[in-house]
């Protein structure tokens, strides 16, 4: 930052090896002249916050961006209040895959969900109680399996919910230029089971890490279904 502290003298200039030390200059009034090396500081500092600035706004708005999980409806996989990094860059590169955690805008209610995408373009999928078929398939949800399980074993369905299609949404083939998500927590989410199809128009990006609290950071599952 200030690379007059590190120059090294010329042999013909060394620094005097007494105690004596030039007086300071002064201005009329007896005050000492602010060195010039304090205003090089003072400059390069600001051109530091400047470039962190447009730095973190250029992350945030076009790579990286946090979001904050509001609700249950992603339970196991996601409690309220956790914070994650949504990848802004992927969906650009690419389309979205099954079995990746999506935040995407809903313009009608002017908020973000956070989601698990289970279909894509040309996909026709059945949502029957806890059963997933993609194309006529039975997919296994590894995310999933273990609440699916307990459930299960308790005599009662992990979906509580509507299955899918339904009255609302009738078509069970996504569209192009659309994906259809289901929150995990099954039995409480509001997802394309009610609100319809997602238009990639409107993906925000794929939540990548779960950086807080502390002790839940971690990889985010964005397994493929199987």
């Amino acid at each position: 930052m200030n690379q007059n502290r590190d120059e090294e003298l010329n042999p013909q200039e060394q620094a005097p090896t007494g105690t004596e030390m030039e007086p300071s200059a002064t201005v009329g009034n007896g005050n000492p002249v602010k060195p010039a090396r304090a205003k090089k500081e003072i400059v390069e500092w600001i051109k530091a916050l400047a470039i962190a600035g447009v730095l973190v706004f250029i992350i945030r708005t076009f790579l990286f961006s946090p979001f904050i999980v509001d609700g249950s409806s992603m339970l196991p996989s996601f409690e309220s209040g956790e914070r994650v990094i949504v990848n802004k860059i992927l969906y650009d590169i690419r389309n979205p895959q099954r079995g990746e955690v999506v935040v995407f805008h809903v313009p009608e209610e002017n908020r973000d969900f956070i989601k698990r995408v289970v279909g894509v373009p040309g996909d026709k999928v059945r949502l029957e109680g806890d059963n997933l078929y993609v194309n006529d398939e039975l997919v296994e949800e590894p995310y999933l399996k273990e609440v699916i399980a307990q459930a299960q074993s308790e005599g009662r369905l992990y979906n509580t919910e509507d299955n899918f299609p339904n009255s609302r949404v009738t078509s069970d083939t996504v569209p192009e230029g659309m994906i259809l998500a289901f929150g995990d927590n099954r039995g409480n989410s509001r997802d394309s089971r009610s609100i319809g199809f997602v238009s990639m128009d409107e993906i925000v990006g794929r939540a990548d890490i779960i950086f807080w609290p502390m002790d839940k950071i971690k990889i985010v599952d964005n397994g493929t279904m199987r």
